[in-house]
């Protein structure tokens, strides 16, 4: 029995009639915890199959875990639905308030369907639900302002949750991403585009549930055990002092940092935007996430004179970190932070992911480089690398295209490299734009074999840097260790806490953790579950068309140096093939 039977309360909300109910589904939570396992599952019961992601029957999910609001550093929130992106499975994860406001308000998970026929946001206040007329606050080029409209409007500061879409998501940019908190994101695969798909603006949840625990002296004894490894942990430390970031110069010494397109793996010119460099010239401030001692989100200040007046000067907070400078930076050849901040600012105002958008920028500059687009099929935009203003231009335009191949680039690179070519060097991996590690062979067996196409779905570039540079691992060997890590990552999702404290939440310690809180279940168990998790998403992914064999390599990938010097094609297809016949 859950010690605390609200976590397994579901919210039902229904867009289109502006209706709302509320289910115990006790049934899911006790079977897969909560978080990814049950949004999983949620999943598989409300999306039809082979429904147009922008249809109205197409479900969102939200779900937390039962270690959510309790222990530190489980203050994820695990998001569902079916990508726009991809065209099958769509998963992102924020951390800020988002998962102590939907579990304070009473709920593990809140699925949301239907359509409205005018713009709207969702005022969510513990068990009431209020349709709110967003009319005002859609449209507007800054995503900010609709925030702080909704944050003047609506009570509780401080415990509330306030999500909301830019101007991409309302465009149905496929990539379009959810701002929670102002500096946390829904980023990847495109839940925004499925909030404007819905007229669906925002939403703001806010409750003051109390969690009970079966034995209090035990919480309390183990609650200060994860508190010390989280403040003391040297790991951790990094993640506060300098945040991601510091993989930038790591990756670049050992030649893993994609540059250019990845036409280079390293660069001597990038000093400036080590996570190092911009921590002591540009760090204003870090901020964490709630119950969280870590404070890894960096914000910078970034300083700009007004256009009409060029002695007064506005200054603004840009959060970044690795996967920012690597695709705002490196990746389209900006070296300069003041640059790249301006870059990640419109990204941020916009509303798009911003690794997709860095890949995208990237192949379109060498698409320009190799004439194969001309002028006209850039609206008039001359892009070279390293020009921030000429992609600040464009991003512009991607979000509000305005010619055929803008247009195709507003779908991914993936759609774009398919109607234009440049198939090649479009660096995609199951039609998800890459992330910043070009590691080895694990870490693209790792995107490719990820179940949403995610360097965090099992960290492949890790088996590079610390088993393939040292051992001849095979293929299989590889894959093994990759879905074993996958299913590890199915259950910190479920139970919901951050992946940055794998390293504190071992399954061991999530056992403990969830007996206090009605969830008897040993290691072993949970490995089991975590595998089956694991299994239910591929069964979503083939039920909406995936097939292994349209996975497409980018031949970049095999051209450009890397620290193990084992991408082969061989390898690869291996790998693939090795995954197929375990999932099948």
């Amino acid at each position: 029995m859950i010690a605390n039977d609200s976590l397994s309360k579901v919210l039902y909300i229904d867009l289109t009639r502006k209706k709302f109910e509320i289910k115990d589904r006790s049934d899911l939570f006790e079977k897969y915890l909560g978080g990814t396992g049950v949004a999983t599952q949620l999943l598989l019961e409300e999306c039809p199959e082979g429904i147009d992601p922008f249809h109205p029957d197409a479900p969102i999910i939200f779900a937390v875990g039962p270690l959510t609001g309790v222990f530190p550093l489980a203050s994820k929130t695990c998001a569902m639905f079916k990508s726009p992106h991809t065209g099958d499975l769509g998963e992102s994860h924020a951390g800020g308030r988002s998962a102590i406001a939907i579990r304070m308000a009473g709920y593990g998970a809140i699925v949301i369907k239907g359509a409205s026929e005018m713009p709207l946001y969702l005022s969510i206040h513990g068990g009431k639900v209020i349709f709110k007329n967003a009319t005002t606050i859609w449209g507007m080029k800054d995503g900010s302002i609709p925030a702080r409209v909704m944050r003047q409007n609506e009570k509780g500061e401080g415990l509330r949750a306030i999500f909301r879409i830019g101007t991409a998501g309302e465009n149905l940019i496929t990539y379009s991403n959810v701002t929670t908190e102002t500096y946390r994101h829904f980023g990847r695969l495109g839940l925004g585009a499925v909030f404007g798909s819905k007229k669906l603006k925002g939403m703001v949840i806010l409750g003051k549930k109390a969690i009970e625990v079966n034995d209090k002296k035990g919480y309390r004894n183990l609650y200060d055990k994860i508190y010390k490894a989280a403040t003391e942990s040297p790991v951790m430390k990094k993640y506060h002092d300098v945040g991601t970031a510091i993989n930038i110069k790591a990756l670049n010494f050992i030649k893993a940092l994609p540059v250019k397109n990845l036409q280079f793996s390293s660069s001597d010119s990038l000093e400036p935007l080590t996570g190092e460099a911009i921590a002591e010239k540009h760090l204003a401030r870090r901020v964490a996430c709630a119950h969280c001692p870590v404070a890894c989100i960096h914000l910078a200040f970034l300083r700009e004179p007004y256009d009409d007046d060029p002695y007064f000067y506005k200054t603004s907070p840009v959060c970044y970190d690795f996967e920012l400078i690597y695709s705002l930076g490196t990746m389209v050849g900006i070296n300069d932070p003041t640059n790249m901040l301006k870059l990640i600012d419109i990204v941020e105002q916009v509303g798009v992911d911003a690794m997709s958008m860095g890949v995208i920028l990237a192949w379109m500059t060498e698409m320009y480089e190799r004439k194969m687009i001309t002028l006209d099929d850039l609206d008039g935009v001359e892009i070279k690398w390293g020009d921030s203003d000429a992609y600040i231009e464009l991003v512009k335009k991607i979000v509000k295209p305005s010619t055929d191949f803008i247009k195709a680039c507003s779908r991914g690179v993936d759609y774009a490299s398919g109607q234009y070519g440049g198939h090649e060097f479009a660096m995609q991996f199951g039609k998800n734009e890459m992330a910043g590690y070009h590691t080895g062979p694990s870490g693209y067996l790792g995107f490719l074999l990820g179940a949403r196409h995610s360097h965090l779905d099992n960290g492949g570039y890790s088996i590079d840097q610390k088993d393939l540079v040292k051992i001849d691992l095979t293929p299989q060997q590889v894959v093994d260790k990759l879905f074993e890590e996958e299913g590890i990552r199915q259950i910190l999702s479920s139970v919901a806490v951050c992946f940055f404290a794998r390293g504190i939440y071992d399954l061991k310690m999530v056992s403990d953790a969830i007996k206090l809180l009605g969830f008897d279940l040993s290691e072993n168990q949970l490995t089991e579950i975590g595998k089956q998790i694991h299994l239910n998403k591929y069964k979503f992914k083939m039920r909406e068309g995936f097939l292994f064999e349209k996975l497409n390599i980018p031949e970049r990938i095999y051209e450009t140096k890397d620290p193990t010097g084992k991408i082969t094609k061989k390898f690869i297809s291996e790998g693939i093939d090795y995954a197929k016949s375990m999932i099948n």
